[in-house]
Formats: C-alpha cells, structure tokens, sequence
C-alpha cells in the first residue's frame, strides 16, 4: 500500500478506537460485537493485505469504531469518553516506541504468522488463536512502557479467558495505530484533519467513499 487518502487514515483510526471499546466492553462485562471483534482479531493476521478496505473486510465491519469517531473527535452533542481517551493516549505514545524497536517487531511478525497457522484450524476468535496473541502482546508491546491499564471488574480480569481477550484486542488495536501511521496519520494531523475525519466517517457509514 503505497498512496493513502483520508478515507484510510479515516478507516484505520476508527479501528484502533473499535479495538479500543471491544477492550472496555471485555472488561466490563458488556456484550460484545462478534462482528466487530472478528474484524479486529482478523486485522492482525492480514499482514499482506493490499488496501486497509482489505484488512478489514470493508466498511461494514467498522460501523462501531467510525460511530465513535465521530463522537471522540468532534463532540457537540455527547461528551467523549473520557476511559477510551485515556487508552488511546498511551497506545498512540506506545506506537511511536514500538516502531523504533525492530527486535520487537520482528518478534510481532513471528507471532502473527504462528497465529495465522492456528487459525487455519480453528476459527478466528476461537480461545487458541486469542491465547496465542495475547502472549505476543505480553512479549512484545507490554514490555514497553506506559503500560495501559485497563479497568474494569476484577473478576473479570482476573478470569484467563478475559484477561487473553483483553490483550489480543490491545494487540488489534496496536496493528491499527500502525497502520493509521503508515496511512500517513499522526497526532499533529488529528488537530487539523479531525472534522474532515468525522465527515469522511458519516460518508463512510452511508455508503459513500468521498469526504
């Protein structure tokens, strides 16, 4: 992927935000979206993906994350989430350290294609596959600090199956950040492209492909 346009930057913020909030709900104790999850899950296996529309299966899939977009970027009518926010702070300062840790993303390319041999056998979201990169998000990106703390139940928590899918999710939501950044993304342009993003993030949602 070599030219990027605002409706990929669009696309790949609202999926770290979706991973973000996939996060939450798991802590929680909130249904979460199947769809949305797959969605996320999957992007971290699509390393040879030849458009972000590709890596996540399109538009329909980031419903969630481009609805809330809209709502933490531009806020007149609702208040941003202020928890969300806060995770999404440290990912994007983590962002910035990891891609100058070339040990670690070598270990993340290792760890992603032993996760896709395994979800050759076993569905996408299947408990395997979430453990397998939950350990990689505790080898690699939680190594790192800020680490993000994530509240919510301590039961919850403290349940293993949780506590994988918690950090499988913190692990999409990196890849999209990345991926958000090789789109040409970064905080200074979120100051001046942010209500372009919210309108880009309602055509998106109504079918449209121009901002």
């Amino acid at each position: 992927m070599s030219e990027h346009d605002i409706n990929d930057r669009t696309l790949a913020f609202a999926a770290v935000l979706q991973a973000l909030k996939l996060v939450q709900d798991s802590a929680r104790g909130r249904p979460c979206d199947l769809s949305a999850m797959q969605a996320s899950v999957g992007s971290i296996l699509a390393l040879d993906a030849d458009s972000v529309m590709e890596i996540f299966g399109g538009v329909g899939p980031l419903r969630t994350g481009l609805d809330l977009l809209k709502t933490q970027l531009v806020t007149e009518q609702r208040r941003p989430d202020a928890e969300l926010s806060r995770y999404l702070v440290t990912l994007l300062h983590l962002e910035r350290k990891l891609s100058k840790r070339a040990d670690l993303l070598d270990r993340l390319r290792t760890g992603i294609e032993r996760a896709q041999r395994q979800a050759e056998h076993f569905d996408i979201v299947h408990d395997n596959v979430i453990a397998s990169l939950a350990d990689l998000y505790t080898g690699t990106v939680s190594t790192l600090s800020p680490r993000i703390m994530v509240s919510g139940q301590p039961e919850r928590l403290s349940d293993s199956l949780v506590a994988n899918r918690v950090r499988a999710l913190l692990l999409a939501a990196m890849r999209a950040a990345v991926l958000w950044r090789q789109c040409g993304g970064s905080r200074l342009g979120l100051l001046f492209e942010r209500k372009k993003m919210v309108r880009t993030a309602s055509n998106l949602l109504e079918g449209s492909v121009n901002p």
